[in-house]
């Protein structure tokens, strides 16, 4: 069975001069979640990977299955479930390289330098239009690999907004932009969409500034003018809440230690 990252290293693979499928790459990678092989159990908050010593400098191992790391463990063995972009950035204060999916069809080693590269992928996020523009048209061409990388943030962002749309703005003096708007909008969720969106264009090699954002609420006349002409990007239902939530634990907290 392929997974998301082992197409997406096929994809890097098949055009290894492709500066937007490499950085499709890492921007899956950031979004896995990734099972990083342990010495021991861990205790408490802190992990012990399992370091390998090579040639090229030290690597820890990770897969994006289990059965993967138990394939390559060789049975039942210790383990983490991280984030790709937590790990990243565990991995560069150490100075430490990856061994993804080793005895994979995306098995490849990382070396400690594209780890710090991945962990300082931390975007500035666009900022939301004052002025609301006086024409919008459909978005034309599109960055390659913008609506990939968006599909992927936008995924997480289930109940904070009902649909983001792509656009081109028209302001009234004039000037033109591209703009992703959403409707439906929870209060208090303009800042996780303006994060996830700011992390989109960083991993499509783009700007923040090159894309502006708006905000707007079902009814009102912005949603009825970009269902008109925009680029409609689904966004994923919430999910009803199987119970309480044990007190002090965040759902949005990505490692899951095990």
């Amino acid at each position: 069975m392929d997974t998301p990252l082992d197409q997406a290293h096929a994809a890097m693979e098949a055009a290894p001069e492709d500066e937007a499928r490499r950085r499709a790459f890492y921007d899956r990678l950031a979004l896995s979640e990734l099972y990083l092989l342990l010495e021991e159990e861990p205790a408490e908050d802190r992990l012990s990977p399992r370091i390998f010593p090579l040639d090229e400098g030290r690597i820890v191992v990770a897969f994006d299955l289990e059965e993967r790391l138990s394939a390559f463990a060789g049975g039942a063995a210790p383990y983490a479930a991280i984030s790709g972009r937590t790990l990243a950035r565990m991995l560069a204060e150490q100075d430490v390289g990856l061994g993804l999916n080793l005895e994979a069809p995306s098995a490849i080693l990382l070396p400690a330098e594209a780890m710090a590269w991945l962990a300082e992928r931390a975007p500035e996020a666009p900022r939301a239009i004052a002025e609301r523009p006086v024409a919008l048209h459909p978005p034309g061409d599109l960055p390659e690999g913008l609506l990939a990388a968006l599909d992927a943030r936008l995924a997480a962002a289930a109940g904070r907004a009902s649909a983001a749309w792509l656009a081109e703005a028209e302001y009234s003096g004039g000037g033109r932009a591209a703009l992703l708007a959403f409707t439906g909008t929870a209060p208090g969720a303009e800042g996780a969409l303006a994060q996830a969106a700011g992390e989109a264009l960083a991993f499509s090699g783009l700007e923040a500034g090159w894309l502006d954002l708006a905000f707007s609420q079902a009814g009102e006349a912005l949603a009825d003018r970009l269902a008109a002409v925009a680029l409609r990007i689904e966004l994923p239902a919430p999910e009803a809440p199987e119970g309480p939530a044990p007190p002090g634990q965040d759902p949005d907290r990505p490692p899951r230690l095990r």
